[in-house]
């Protein structure tokens, strides 16, 4: 099996992030714009490229679960559970932030959206870069999200510092989003 981790766009890609840069990089329906999600600076780029207002907050999106455990080491037993039984897939679940992450991820919620990714392109991406990346459709504000990476060079041309190899998933529709204290179902898959 290819470990994508390894391959010198994905390498190059998470250097670029290291730096500050902001990515495109396939997820299982839509291409993604990711980026180093503590680097505030990164985070303003790819939500001004978006056209999208801090406050409505980003995923992040990690290879495994361990990648998350500074963001769920609060949370029982039966709440890890919850997560483990849907990751790795398209599930995003909201999480109480536990005031690790930053508002410029978090936005004006209470908690954080965290998935754990099935997407073998993506999840390389996060082992290359060491850890959770931003997940968030790549497509400015009001548009169909990119789909391919022709589509991904019409929308954001040379604005982006690396665009991995690859292509989306199988899935119609991006990642189905729960709350995970409420179990309720914020965003149909």
């Amino acid at each position: 099996m290819l470990d994508w981790s390894r391959q010198p766009r994905i390498q190059f890609a998470a250097r670029q992030m290291r730096l500050g840069g902001v990515v495109a990089y396939p997820t299982e329906a839509v291409w993604g714009l990711g980026c180093n999600p503590f680097d505030e600076l990164a985070v303003t780029e790819l939500l001004a490229l978006k056209d999208r207002p801090v406050q409505k907050g980003l995923i992040l999106l990690a290879a495994n679960i361990h990648m998350f455990d500074p963001f769920i080491d609060h949370l029982n037993d039966l709440q890890r559970q919850k997560l483990k039984n849907t990751w790795p897939g398209p599930v995003t679940w909201l999480v109480p932030n536990n005031g690790l992450v930053p508002y410029w991820i978090s936005g004006n919620f209470t908690s954080v959206a965290l998935r754990v990714t099935d997407h073998p392109v993506a999840a390389g991406l996060s082992r290359a870069f060491g850890g959770p990346i931003v997940s968030t459709s790549c497509n400015p504000q009001g548009r169909e999200p990119a789909r391919d990476a022709h589509q991904v060079h019409r929308y954001f041309g040379n604005q982006l510092a690396a665009i991995t190899t690859g292509t989306v998933g199988k899935r119609k529709n991006p990642s189905e989003i729960r709350d995970l204290l409420t179990g309720d179902v914020v965003r149909p898959s």
